[in-house]
């Protein structure tokens, strides 16, 4: 439309986003975040009593929401949250891939339950999830990855399945992206966020935040918000020429 001003092209109205990992963190920031650009949202996490906060925040914002216990690490349930989002909207336009977990023991003692439980939410809850909207997905239909900055580099605590597993969802991006854009229409990227306040960050052990900060060129944590702005560039008509690429949101950590 040639009217179509640049703050429009951020608009979500009339699409259908799923997020996984939506009960807590940055999957709550995520999901209102993209009901104020106008989507309605599908609300996916293990602790489905956690999702009431959510669901009102995507409702306060004027957009429709349903709430749907999803385990990504099991095929059936990321069917079944796509399956439940097409019987209540009727469409899939936006799969926010977010749900994640991580572990912080030495690679000596990593256990193979502990390195797998990552491993299978991380990595494979991702390629569930994006497995099943991309067979109702239509063309100018986007995937978001939230990978990590430990995908590309390392920051000082032993997190070897982490970082196997958000390097491992670069990878899946790339080829998705080379699967799907040309041939479905869809556009598949990854975020890599460094320092954002989430649960994960709490259980940091005490002092090491402020010793990564160094690194940071922006010298603090990010703003969630900053993060979900990315989020949806990526997955609105602003980004419609980006795709089977990786965002740092890291205020320059890879600089260093």
């Amino acid at each position: 439309m040639a009217d179509r001003t640049i703050l429009d092209m951020f608009r979500l109205d009339g699409r259908v986003a799923i997020v996984t990992g939506a009960s807590s963190g940055l999957g709550a920031v995520f999901a209102r975040a993209l009901a104020e650009a106008g989507a309605d949202v599908a609300l996916g996490a293990r602790r489905a009593d956690r999702l009431t906060d959510t669901q009102q925040a995507v409702e306060a914002a004027g957009r429709r929401a349903i709430a749907v216990r999803t385990d990504v690490s099991v095929p059936e349930d990321c069917q079944a949250l796509v399956d439940a989002t097409m019987g209540e909207f009727g469409r899939v336009d936006i799969l926010v891939n977010n749900a994640g977990i991580g572990t912080a023991a030495p690679a000596t003692r990593e256990t193979p339950e502990q390195f797998r439980q990552v491993i299978d939410v991380n990595l494979n809850g991702c390629y569930w999830m994006a497995q099943a909207c991309g067979r109702v997905m239509q063309p100018g239909s986007s995937i978001v990855n939230i990978s990590s900055v430990l995908g590309l580099t390392t920051a000082g605590l032993p997190q070897a399945a982490y970082a196997a597993s958000k390097a491992g969802l670069i990878g899946l991006t790339r080829d998705l992206a080379q699967q799907w854009t040309g041939r479905k229409g869809i556009r598949v990227n990854a975020l890599a966020p460094g320092f954002f306040t989430s649960e994960m960050t709490d259980q940091y052990p005490e002092g090491y935040l402020e010793s990564q900060l160094e690194r940071v060129l922006v010298g603090r944590k990010g703003d969630p918000d900053e993060l979900a702005a990315a989020l949806v560039f990526l997955v609105s008509d602003a980004g419609g020429y980006v795709t089977g690429t990786t965002i740092p949101v890291e205020g320059g950590m890879l600089t260093s």
